[in-house]
């Protein structure tokens, strides 16, 4: 079994956005003329053999470019192979945390993600301690970037340390999940995690071939259980992001745990097994 943490099913408003016109110019794509169907997502995932994808919504300064309830009809047209995370307008506080609430207990999404660098504010930013107290709350994980920005925002809220090192030890019951490696800081990134028991990485956003060595050692041996593997769908498919997995060399259960067993645990998807 194959699970994909880090996905997501765009709207037009989301492929529109000028920020992503320097992920079009390095993969040479185009905007769509309409939005791809679900059944677009489904086959890019049994391409490569993915069984679940966690598919995100998608809040900025700008509203809305994923909203919540979009993903939530996502996934209503396939429940069996996609999983909504939530996210939040981080200006309103108190209604991103009655979002958030609604979003696990009525529409049963399984985490909140945010990204700093479309807000521009570090993870340790104020405004995101209210939703952090909620997520341990409601028992879900907080996921989150980290690493430079493909997009043409600034890359400084995406390091490790100091930011998500203080989360961690702010609220040391909440579980993070740090995706796209945290490259150029992928050392950070792996002391952090090593450091606290609930902090995890995602290799969304990187390609088999374009892991960082370190990350690859640390996978290997003790965090066999902090790495998971993610996409970025559609910025990279599930088949591109796997090719070239036989080469590094995994055993069966530390494939096994990268693979869906990390994620099974972490995102509580035991029903998906």
């Amino acid at each position: 079994m194959t699970i994909d943490v880090w996905a997501q099913h765009p709207t037009q408003r989301f492929l529109q956005d000028d920020m992503f016109d320097s992920l079009r110019r390095w993969s040479g794509t185009s905007i769509p003329a309409e939005r791809p169907p679900v059944s677009a997502t489904l086959a890019a995932m049994d391409a490569a053999g993915v069984d679940l994808a966690l598919i995100s919504a998608w809040y900025g300064p700008q509203g809305a470019l994923i909203s919540n309830d979009e993903v939530a009809a996502f996934v209503a047209e396939a429940p069996h192979r996609l999983v909504g995370v939530a996210s939040v307008d981080l200006r309103k506080p108190m209604p991103a945390v009655r979002e958030l609430r609604r979003a696990v207990t009525e529409l049963g999404f399984k985490a909140l993600r945010v990204l700093p660098w479309l807000w521009e504010l570090p993870p340790d930013d104020r405004r995101y301690y209210p939703l952090y107290a909620e997520c341990v709350e409601l028992g879900i994980p907080f996921c989150t970037q980290v690493g430079h920005t493909g997009p043409l925002r600034s890359s400084e809220p995406g390091r490790p340390i100091p930011y998500v090192d203080r989360v961690a030890l702010d609220f040391p019951e909440l579980t993070i999940v740090a995706g796209h490696i945290g490259y150029p800081w992928t050392t950070e990134m792996i002391a952090v995690a090593t450091k606290h028991p609930h902090v995890y990485i995602d290799t969304s956003a990187y390609t088999v071939r374009r892991y960082p060595l370190e990350l690859i050692a640390y996978l290997k041996a003790h965090g066999r259980t902090k790495v998971l593997f993610g996409t970025n769908h559609p910025m990279i498919t599930p088949a591109k992001a796997l090719d070239g997995l036989d080469q590094l060399g995994l055993d069966d259960e530390v494939r096994e745990l990268f693979l869906h067993g990390n994620a099974q645990r972490i995102f509580d998807l035991e029903r998906h097994r």
